[in-house]
């Protein structure tokens, strides 16, 4: 029996669609702009410091902002990927970055850590059956392909050493794979429990810098301890949830690619903030990474009825039902080619 859909249900999932979106642009702008107040912090800091000063400051922040939501605690099931998404992005993948970009200049940091969404779409499709859709893939390869000549166009403004390369693959290794083991328990719990608890074992993790945190803070001046407190409060509690927020409501492989907008917005508030005026090459590698992110993100085309697995052939449909937009996981398979969960 088909039913026709109140105006309120066929209007809801738009507003839906926007507020993901618009999470994931907050993600974006505010991690653009960890990677400027991490210069500060970084000269006064240790990376194993800088890391649990940080996490400790997102842990407060969003422990307040959870106690004062009365969500408590996320059900059994997500605790797993709550687990390994708080060691492997919140803690280890922190501690490796800091101590890699200490070690290689900021474009072989960038061109190696930028590996992390690719493995992220792999992994996705491999562990999560998310599939992958082909604009995805050529979306991917268009942004990949702008941050190595971002990378490319800013080497050769440090030394660069065998350890630094290393540590930043292990940082893209371990983003991907907390990205991955996040997915799952946001099935289970709210983006504010599951980015809480996780920034809390990536705190528990970090908990043996204690010491180097205290010495660091005792001889470090106020603009990096700031910048540290900034790091905490915006780029980790605020753009994780956000993160978290849109992860729940689209694939992985999708929430990595928009990642890649960040090398362009670097380059763009280090011209704004630190007066770094970038080079032509760069402004361009930062155009090709908004390319791919801006076809990674289109949608298959509504018009063409197209036929998924299992599923009987339909011709064109006009009711109001056909014109609702609560369908996201029908649009998701047939763009990944009917491979769903």
């Amino acid at each position: 029996m088909t039913t026709t859909p109140t105006p309120a249900a066929a209007t809801d999932a738009a507003p839906r669609d926007w507020r993901a979106t618009a999470a994931a642009a907050t993600t974006v702008v505010l991690w653009a702009s960890a990677f400027v107040s991490i210069r500060s912090a970084g000269e006064a800091y240790s990376p194993g410091a800088l890391a649990l000063g940080r996490l400790l400051a997102g842990s407060l922040a969003l422990g307040a902002l959870l106690l004062l939501r009365r969500e408590g605690l996320p059900s059994r099931a997500a605790w797993p990927g709550i687990i390994g998404s708080g060691l492997l992005w919140f803690g280890l993948y922190m501690v490796v970055l800091n101590w890699g970009e200490q070690q290689v200049d900021a474009g072989t940091a960038a061109m190696v850590v930028n590996i992390g969404p690719l493995l992220i779409a792999l992994l996705g499709a491999r562990l999560l059956g998310e599939g992958l859709p082909r604009r995805l893939v050529m979306g991917m390869a268009v942004s990949f392909a702008g941050a190595a000549v971002v990378g490319l166009s800013m080497s050769g403004h440090g030394s660069s050493s065998v350890l630094g390369v290393l540590l930043c693959l292990l940082a893209a290794v371990t983003y991907a794979a907390g990205v991955v083991s996040q997915k799952p328990a946001l099935r289970h719990g709210s983006a504010l429990q599951i980015t809480t608890f996780g920034c809390l074992v990536g705190t528990v993790a970090c908990l043996p810098f204690s010491g180097a945190l205290i010495s660091d803070a005792a001889d470090a001046p106020l603009s990096a301890t700031l910048n540290m407190v900034y790091l905490g409060l915006f780029p980790t509690a605020l753009a994780f949830t956000t993160w978290a927020y849109a992860l729940a409501r689209t694939t992985a492989g999708k929430m990595g690619a928009t990642t890649y907008a960040v090398p362009a917005l670097v380059v763009l508030m280090s011209w704004l903030l630190l007066d770094e005026v970038p080079a032509l090459l760069t402004v361009g590698g930062g155009l090709l990474c908004l390319a791919g992110v801006a076809v990674s993100r289109l949608r298959p085309q509504t018009g063409a009825t197209r036929r998924i697995p299992g599923r009987p052939m339909e011709g064109p449909r006009h009711d109001a039902e056909s014109r609702t937009a609560d369908r996201p996981q029908e649009d998701e398979e047939a763009e990944a080619g009917g491979t769903g969960r």
